[in-house]
């Protein structure tokens, strides 16, 4: 049979079906095997685990087949519960695939204490960025005669005067009292008219 009648015959007709049958039924079952295999379409949307306890955590996180790992604690942040989920990632809302891991950060037990650095005598710019480097609070100012304006005089938190190397809690409120830059000249005037001796 030449081949021009053979690509025409029936018999050729029936393979070339055959071919596509064979084709098609393993591009399903390929297609259904990856589907399978990545769990696509059957993405989990992941909770705010934020301010739940790390039993809460697990609790919450197994009924959605997925998995956590504490990563590290984080200074005491008061708008939390010790103890409770600080920062996750993925974040709230993200999807994500059966038995991913949510990686989270909780709330330590408590302020974490640094010590008072001297400021006494320095300026109120280079104070306020050392007080906030410690992670402590600015409080109120207050102002009595001094000569040197500006100038930090007394250290005191929650009423009580505070003396450089006290131990204090981290986000605590440090109340400055400073210089006015006033006293020095007033008192030096009056100093040389006390000491002047009038004309006769």
């Amino acid at each position: 049979m030449s081949l021009g009648k053979y690509l025409t015959s029936r018999v050729f007709a029936i393979q070339v079906l055959i071919a596509i049958s064979i084709i098609a039924v393993l591009g399903y079952l390929f297609m259904h095997w990856l589907t399978f295999t990545t769990d696509h379409g059957n993405e989990i949307t992941v909770p705010n685990l934020a301010k739940l306890s790390e039993d809460q955590v697990e609790e919450k996180l197994d009924d959605l087949d997925l998995d956590y790992v504490l990563l590290d604690s984080v200074d005491y942040n008061k708008d939390y519960p010790k103890h409770s989920v600080v920062e996750q990632d993925p974040l709230p809302g993200a999807k994500v695939k059966k038995n991913r891991k949510i990686y989270i950060k909780i709330n330590s037990s408590g302020f974490t204490s640094v010590r008072i650095p001297n400021l006494i005598e320095k300026t109120y710019r280079q104070a306020v960025p050392t007080l906030k480097a410690l992670g402590l609070e600015l409080g109120e100012i207050t102002y009595k005669p001094y000569l040197g304006k500006d100038m930090v005089l007394e250290m005191h938190c929650n009423g009580k005067k505070l003396n450089p190397g006290d131990k204090i809690f981290k986000s605590s409120k440090i109340d400055l009292v400073l210089g006015d830059g006033k006293v020095g000249f007033e008192e030096a005037e009056l100093d040389s008219l006390d000491t002047e001796t009038p004309n006769e």
